[in-house]
Order: C-alpha cells, then structure tokens, then sequence
C-alpha cells in the first residue's frame, strides 16, 4: 500500500513539474532558514552544557537588593578570600575555582617576538572543576608551579609554529618587565558555546603574588574576580537563601546595621547577601551579567524562533494553497477512484503520504541550502555555529519530527477537501475551487501579515540603531583615534609622546584618561556616604586636556588647569547628573567637597571646580548617569585619546606609530577610532537588526512565491473568460487589472492586521531603550506601499502573459 502511495505521489508532482518546484522550493528554503535559527537557539540555550557535572557547578555572586538611589542588581565579580571560605565553611562545597579574566591583551614575547595576547589566570584545581580536555599535558599538575601557562591548540600553533610546546618558555609582561612561563599542557580548542573562554591561562597565585596584592589578597572590600564551587550530589545549597545570607553576614557583620543608620536599607532581613547561579544559566540571565561572554536576552532567542516559525508556517501556507488550488485537477482522479471503491481514509492517507514525501524532499534540499548559507548567516548572527549531530543531538528528532509534523499540517487541509467529493458532481465537472475559497485567502493574507510585520520591525530596528549610533553623545566622537599603552610604563612613556604628538601637523590634540569609551573599554565606580546617604559614583582619571579634545562642555566653573597645583590633588569636575544626584545646581555645586569619599582623614576632600555637559559613556539605552573627572596622584594613563584632522587617517596613523617606536621600540602599535568603540555598546541590536532584516527579505520572497503559483492557477481557470474577454474587446491593462485586484486586495486587508500588531511589538521592544526613537507612520505605510508593489508584479507577470495570449488558443483550451 505505502509503495502504490508513493509511487502515485512521485507521479503526480512529475506531472505538475512547475507547481512541483515552486512547493519544493519554497518549503526548502523555508526548512532551511528554520533550521539555521533553531540551531542558533538550540547553541544559546546550551552554553557551557559540555562541562561534566555542570548542574553541580554555580558562579558565586552578590545580590543587591533595590535600595534608596538604585536598582536591585548582582555583581560576579567578587573578593579574594571568597572561595576558600565557602570551601572551609560549607560541607557542600566540593572545590571551589577563582578566575581572572584577562584585563585587556597582555604583550607575551617568544623567541624575540612580541605579540598581544588575552591571558586569564585560575587556581590548579579550575582545569578540574571544569571540563576543558587537554591535547597534551596532565591537567592535574598543568597549573601546579607559579609560572606555568597553559595554551589553546590555536594560540600553541600560532606563537610556536607547532602544536605541541611543551617545556617551550613564553615571556609574558606583567607591569614593567617581561616575566618567563613555562608552557605545561595544551588545551583541545572550546566549543564556541562556552561562557568561560581562554587563550592562555595561568596560576592565579602569581596574581596574588603581585606586589600590589599584597593588602588585597586577604580583603573582603575588593572585588575583581569570579569565583566558581562544584556543590556535592544532592546539596540544596544554591537554593538556602538563609545559609547564604549568613554566609555573608559571617564576613560583613555591620553592612546591615550601616545601611540602615545611613537610610539606605529600610526592608526587612539583610540587603546583600551571596547567590549562585548555575553553570547553564550564566549566557541567558542578565540580571547578573558580566563575563567574557555578553549574556542574551532570552527574549530575543524566542523572537527569533517565532519569526523561524512564521517562516516556515509561510512555506507550509504555500504548500497548501498550491494544493487546494490543483484540487480541481486532482478531482476526476479522486472520483474514479471513489467509484473504484476507494474509502476516504485511504484518499486521505495517499494525499498525506503525498505531502509528507515533498516534505522529506524539501528537507534533503534544505539541509544542503543551510550549509550553503551558514557561513553567511554566521556573519550575520555573529556566532560560529557549527551544525553537528555530536554537539547538537536535539537536532536530529527536531527536525525529522518537523518534517513530518510540517507535511501532515500542510497536506491535511487539502487531503480532506480533496477525499470530500461526492463522485456524481465531479464526473459532472461540478467541482472548481481554483484557490479563491475563503480558507485560501485567509491563509495568503497571513502570509503578508507576518511578511509585513517583519519589514516593520527591520525598518524600526535599523531606525533606532542608527539613531543610537549617530546621535550627539555630548562630545566629538569624529577623528579620535585611542591609543592602547596597557602593560607599558605609560607614566614615562605618556608625557614623551604627548609632546611629540602635538607637534605633528597631523594631530590636532592629544589626552589622557586611565580607561577608554565604549564596549568593553572598562569602567571605575566608587561608593561612599555623604552627608549620612550612601552615593554611587562612575569616576574617570583623565589629565587636564581630555575635556578640550573630545570638546565636552562646561556648564559652570571650569576645566582642569596645570596652573593649579591642587588640581592635581583634589579638584573634581562633575557632569549634570551628578549635579542633580547630589541636589546641587550649577551655582551651589561649585566649591562642594565629596564628604566621605577618602578614608584617610588626612587626605584632602575632592571639591568641584566645574560641571560638565551631560554625555553618554555608557550605552545610550540606559539613562546618564552620576559621573566625575579627577586627575588624582595613584592613578596613570593608559589610553591616549588623540585628535586627528578629517579626511583619510593613514598619515596621521603612521605618524603616531612613528613616535611610538622611538618610546617603546619593542611592543607593537595598539589604536582604535573612538566612534568605533561606541558603536560597540550597540552589537546585538545590529545583530537582531540584521536576521530580521534578512529574515523579512525570505518570508516576502516566499509569500510572492506562493502568490506568484496562485496567480497561475487563477490564469489556468480562467482561460476561456480571458480569451472572450479578448474577443470582446478587452484591453491587456484591463485584464491584467482583472486578474490582480484581487490578490492585491489580500495585501490590502494584510497591512491593516500587521500595522497595529507591528506597532505594539515595536513599541513593547522599543520600551527598553532611554533613548529611542518615536514610532512614525510613514514606517507602515513605508512597508504597505513596498508590499503592495512587490506583490502587483508578482501577479502582473503572470497577468500580462495570459492577457497576450492568443484568444483563438485560449478558447480551445478547455
């Protein structure tokens, strides 16, 4: 029975060869874009799932609870002593791993040649909490000796030109001389779905052996790094939110008394205490972020699958309006059969095997379409997603139970209509549906209605990007290019090349600052009580030409000057919103002294002696926040902010690179463009942008597909009228206008349902930015006019080439 069905299914899609392809080809490219966005949601969803024992294995962090003057937040990033007290202080603890991550690229040196690398440093035992397979090398004993290194299969071949350097020696600088490590194991390249990344590690020892930990390593007041525990079977610690609080009421004793007297705490139980979150769950829980690896939004995951599910449901719509509309075709064959004896059961089953079988080829073409496109959709989505049955064994289910699932759907609608005729009115040719029933129409006004939607949200999306990335932040950010002197003696080196710097034709000014603007560029917040309320405070350690060069704004006041020697010891210029934060004006701010701000009581206050314009450091979907300038003694420049002349850089480049040679004639030239940074923040709204957009391009190709075999079904049951229609004097406008108007209808009703729809999901999306754009109509009728136009030449095509037809041929079809 099952080989007569499909032989009958393979007849019949030879004979129909061109509505054939178009099913074939628009469910394959349908399967495959599927495919591709559920292999980016099933990588996202199973971060760091290839660790043995991941459900046992927790990062530590701090949990804020909401206060006076900010949100409720957690913070990874925590102190020194943190996990060998949870070791010494909880059973539950099997072994714990402090982690370093790497602070910028370090400069390493192998056989006289230097290179930048990412080095991150963690205790011996992390190579065992954690699964990271080595290719060489005991990772038992590879971290056991203060200066051993363990490097990645790739890092291995790129500085030793081989992939096995064991014993080999790698000079890595840390502050002012370059220090040897021996390379002890080499590590099988991660998986690209890793939240804990590394290019090099090293034992995190030798960070506490560094001079300037010597009063942090024992501090429970400076937080810098992760701290991971392995819990043992069947421990409930990571959910007893009262051991945790006591845990940190343990090492923090006054914290909850001091916030109370200060008015910052008023609720019940403690403010702060310690949270672990699992292993699985640090890519997809932004509440705590951090990390090498930016956490998504889950949200934005599921946006994406549902618009892979429109896709496909846009596929499957064609699949079964093309079938409803041959219907009339099938129907004198469905009505011998029935006078044969056929039951309906059995025309059921041979029109679902049918379906199912265009679906399975429509898979096998898909799946090659979807490694075809791979590469370009890993530009697009920015990942390096490797599609792998090993990696990925949900896959293999997934997407035999779609094909089946999407041919049953797409095929049971028509199998019913078709199995439903009576045998007498078909062999009276009673039986045209032609694909103009209302079931039909609704589905292709459904096709529209998400093509529609997605060319909203593209153009919403792209609008607000670029609002994001060309709007004033407060300063030039045009023609500055950001010198990194991390790991130099920029003390010395700053002050030499400022000089030589600002004698070149090519620069019109040059500062410094200890951190740069933008993604990944790093940031420094203090905390402290004045005046009896606890104030949180974004500072930056910048000299006194950075406010000139970038051209910021004073509002009051005035800008560093070198003619005072206190400005170098005490003077602070604040921004607007510190201003406001502490409720001063531009009149009463000036003179103000941060009360609190310095243990020390022998160290001057820091006092305002200038407001500077509100600008936007960080993202531009938050809001500005409280922020001050300072140039106090402990602090260096590490990042040199340098003012260009428009037109072409490469003069001004080389002329920089020049003057750094002749300073640092051993380590390499680093440079970014300011503006390159900022735009950075910005990432994944550019990422979403861009498979939305690409997206939205395929469900329109798709539902024009789907148009474009309705219209040929519609000129194949209309012949004879557009052949007399002809005789009768009709004009090649006229019956193009005829055949069209009521496709073009569809559309029409389609804009009307997806604007509205398009306008709350956008406007939902758009909720989360401070600063955003305003939703405007000319973005939906953008979209309807663009639709409308895609579709008419669609269906004209087809229109016109019937509307040419010879009437005497047309009239002898039928």
């Amino acid at each position: 029975m099952l080989k007569s069905y499909l032989k009958i299914a393979l007849r019949d899609l030879l004979k129909q060869k061109g509505l054939s392809f178009i099913n074939v080809l628009s469910l394959s490219i349908g399967l495959a874009c599927f495919t591709l966005l559920l292999l980016f949601a099933v990588n996202e969803f199973n971060y760091d799932r290839f660790h043995a024992d991941n459900e046992r294995i927790f990062r530590m962090y701090r949990w804020t609870e909401y206060m006076a003057d900010r949100g409720a937040e957690g913070d990874p990033y925590l102190p020194v002593p943190l996990g060998p007290a949870l070791k010494t202080d909880f059973p539950d603890v099997e072994n714990y791993a402090r982690f370093r991550e790497p602070w910028g690229e370090s400069f390493v040196r192998v056989n006289g040649t230097v290179s930048r690398l990412n080095i991150c440093f963690a205790d011996p035992q992390f190579l065992e909490v954690f699964t990271f397979p080595m290719e060489y090398g005991n990772k038992a004993k590879a971290l056991s000796e203060l200066n051993n290194i363990v490097l990645t299969e790739k890092i291995a071949l790129q500085l030793f030109g081989e992939s096995n350097p064991i014993g080999r020696v790698l000079e890595v600088k840390l502050e002012t001389d370059f220090e040897p490590f021996v390379v002890t194991a080499v590590a099988k390249d991660m998986p690209s779905n890793t939240s804990i990344q590394f290019e090099a590690i090293g034992n995190f020892d030798k960070v506490l052996a560094s001079p300037s930990m010597i009063e942090r390593k024992a501090s429970w007041n400076h937080s810098a790094y992760f701290t991971f525990v392995k819990l043992r079977e069947g421990s409930g610690l990571a959910t007893d939110e009262k051991r945790l609080l006591q845990f940190r009421q343990k090492y923090y004793p006054g914290e909850e008394k001091e916030l109370r007297a200060n008015g910052f705490w008023k609720g019940k139980g403690g403010p702060v205490t310690y949270g672990m979150q699992p292993l699985r769950d640090m890519h997809t829980q932004t509440l705590v972020g951090g990390g090498q690896v930016p956490p998504i939004e889950p949200r934005s995951i599921w946006i994406l699958l549902g618009i892979a599910a429109g896709i496909l449901a846009i596929a499957g719509i064609n699949f079964t309006t093309l079938s409803i509309g041959r219907s009339a075709a099938r129907a004198r064959e469905v009505g011998v059969r029935k006078v044969m004896g056929s039951g309906r059961s059995a025309l059921v089953g041979q029109f679902l095997v049918e379906s199912v079988v265009l679906a399975a080829i429509s898979a096998v073409l898909g799946l090659g379409l979807m490694r075809l496109m791979l590469p370009m959709f890993n530009q697009l989505a920015d990942r390096q997603l490797v599609f792998s049955f090993q990696q990925f064994p949900e896959l293999m289910w997934m997407l035999a139970g779609l094909v089946l699932l999407t041919g049953l759907l797409a095929g049971s609608y028509p199998a019913l209509v078709l199995s439903g005729f009576r045998p007498v009115e078909i062999l009276k040719s009673k039986i045209r549906l032609g694909g103009a029933n209302l079931f039909t129409k609704s589905l292709v006004t459904g096709q529209f209605v998400l093509s529609i939607g997605l060319i909203v949200s593209t153009l919403v999306i792209l609008r607000q990007l670029d609002f994001m990335r060309s709007k004033n932040p407060g300063f030039n950010r045009e023609n500055v290019v950001v010198v990194d002197a991390s790991d130099t003696d920029s003390e010395r080196i700053f002050p030499l090349f400022k000089q030589a710097a600002n004698a070149r034709p090519e620069v019109i000014g040059v500062a410094g600052s200890e951190l740069g603007l933008g993604a990944a560029q790093g940031w420094s917040r203090s905390g402290w009580v004045h005046d009896n309320v606890h104030r949180e405070v974004y500072e930056y350690f910048v000299d006194a030409d950075f406010l000139k060069v970038l051209n910021m704004q004073i509002v009051a006041g005035r800008n560093f000057d070198p003619k005072f020697a206190m400005d170098t010891i005490n003077s602070v210029v604040i921004n607007e919103s510190m201003m406001r934060y502490f409720d001063w004006t531009p009149e009463t701010a000036l003179g103000q002294q941060l009360l609190g701000y310095s243990e020390d009581p022998a160290t001057p206050l820091p006092t305002v002696v200038g407001v500077v314009k509100d600008f936007h450091f960080l993202t531009m979907k938050v809001a500005v926040e409280p922020q001050m300038f300072h140039q106090f003694p402990s602090y260096v420049p590490f990042k040199y902010f340098v003012r260009i002349h428009p037109g072409d850089p490469a003069p001004a480049l080389s002329a920089l690179q020049q003057e750094w040679k002749k300073l640092e004639p051993t380590l390499p030239f680093k440079y970014s463009f300011l503006d390159q940074n900022l735009n950075d923040f910005y990432k994944s709204e550019a990422r979403l942008g861009r498979i939305i957009s690409w997206a939205g391009g395929i469900s329109i190709f798709l539902a024009c597909l789907g148009l474009f075999g309705l219209a040929t079904l519609s000129v194949l049951n209309r012949t004879k009228e557009i052949g007399i229609r002809k005789v009768l004097g009709a004009s090649i406008a006229g019956l193009t206008s005829l055949i069209a108007k009521d496709f073009l209808q569809l559309v029409v009703i389609a804009i009307l349902i997806a604007s509205p729809l398009a306008w709350y999901f956008m406007n939902q999306w758009l909720a989360d930015f401070a600063n955003r754009i305003e939703l405007q109509w000319w973005m939906f009728v953008l979209a309807g006019v663009a639709a409308v136009g895609i579709a008419f030449l669609t269906v004209s095509f087809q229109s016109v080439k019937a509307a040419l037809m010879n009437p005497v041929k047309s009239l002898r079809s039928e």
